[in-house]
């Protein structure tokens, strides 16, 4: 598979699992420029990568601005919604089980 070889949705956010074993996961995201905001509160430590785009999130109620190349920690249990993307942002999320 090809990380570059996807589709951008129309609305919302498209999860791709590239890889998983043990306690590690490892997930592309490709974003519409149309999102729900959905909160998230994971029981998973979660390292992102953003590869393309730019994205806006609120992280425990602050703002944090992401453009190509940032990357963001977010550990377990720790409140976070996407509110803003360009379309076609496309994410790297490694996820890690405790």
């Amino acid at each position: 598979m090809n990380i570059f070889d996807y589709t951008v949705p129309t609305e919302g956010e498209d999860f791709t699992t590239l890889f998983e074993q043990n306690d590690l996961r490892i997930v592309r995201i490709v974003s519409s420029d149309k999102l729900t905001g959905k909160e998230y509160c994971q029981e998973e430590d979660e390292w992102v990568l953003l590869l393309e785009g730019e994205a806006v999130l609120f992280v425990e109620g602050e703002e944090k601005r992401m453009k190509k190349g940032d990357n963001l920690f977010l550990s377990a249990k720790t409140k976070h919604r996407v509110v803003e993307t360009e379309k076609g942002t496309l994410w790297l999320a490694i996820h890690i089980r405790p």
